[in-house]
Order: structure tokens, then sequence, then C-alpha cells
């Protein structure tokens, strides 16, 4: 039986929708509080840092010369419809808290795209003199709910138990 507009699932947009909300407040502040390239040490491995991203993860295609923005911003939106597309369909809550978490994300940087030109990182790890690049919730997110994924088709499909019928 198909469940009707409002079911179960939209759970998982509350979850996404709190994902972009998280994001956008961090960003917000730390644009307010910081300017560009300012860091603050929070412990001995990890700063806040307020940088922009022009390209994708680890700042692929960063130099690219601006058609970037637009293509990662199609790409969000190709890749945000496709979710919002299987999430009604899902009934494992594992791939459902994926897609969750890889929508939120994906809709937290796209605003950034679409409103600043770039996306805001300032989440820095680093250890022994050796940096990871700068990011944000959204990049966590996306990151979480990708692990998800992977470990979801890693785990294998169990048999659904027999319903007596």
């Amino acid at each position: 039986m198909r469940e009707r507009r409002g079911g179960p699932w939209t759970r998982w947009l509350i979850v996404s929708a709190l994902v972009v909300a998280a994001d956008l407040a961090t960003k917000a502040w730390v644009s307010r509080a910081f300017a560009a390239g300012e860091a603050l040490e929070v412990t001995s491995f990890f700063n806040l840092v307020l940088t922009y991203n022009t390209g994708a993860a680890f700042s692929f295609l960063a130099g690219a010369g601006g058609w970037q923005r637009w293509f990662f911003t199609a790409v969000a939106v190709a890749i945000s419809a496709a979710i919002v597309a299987l999430l009604p369909r899902q009934r494992d809550p594992w791939m459902s808290a994926a897609l969750a978490l890889v929508l939120g994300g994906a809709l937290g940087n796209l605003y950034d795209r679409l409103t600043l030109g770039r996306v805001v990182d300032f989440i820095q790890l680093h250890a022994a003199g050796y940096y990871w690049p700068a990011f944000n919730v959204a990049d966590s997110a996306i990151t979480v709910g990708v692990v998800l994924l992977v470990w979801d088709s890693l785990r294998g499909r169990r048999a659904a138990p027999a319903t007596g019928e």
C-alpha cells in the first residue's frame, strides 16, 4: 500500500530541514564572528576558521573560473530531486536517515552557492602540522549520510520475515 501525503516518510524531510537549519545558523554565526581567514584554536586538534570554497569537496575545481558554481548547483538540485523522489519509497530507517542527511547537506551548501556564489566552511581539524581542509555542518551531514549508504550496501539484505499469510 502506498503511503499518503504526510506519511511517516515526511519525518525524514524534517531531519533534512534540521540539518539545513543547523548548517545555515552555524555559517551565519561564524560569518559574523570571524573575518575571512581568521582562526580560533579551540583544542590542540580543532580550529574554527572562516574560509570560502568556490569548488566542491577539498576545493575541487575551486579555481575553475566561475562555471563550477552553476555546475555544482545543478548537481545539488538533481541529487536533491532524486532523494525527494526516493524517500517516500524507503522502508529501511538507515537508508532513509542516510538520504535525509545527504539531502539536508546538499540543500545547505546549495543555499550558499545560490546566495553567496561560494560555500562557507569553518571547521578545521589538524594534527602534527597536517591540516584537513575546512568543512561545515552540511559537509558533515553529507559525509555521514554517504557512510551510511555505503554501510547499507555492504551489510546485505536480510530476507523479510514471513507474515504467516
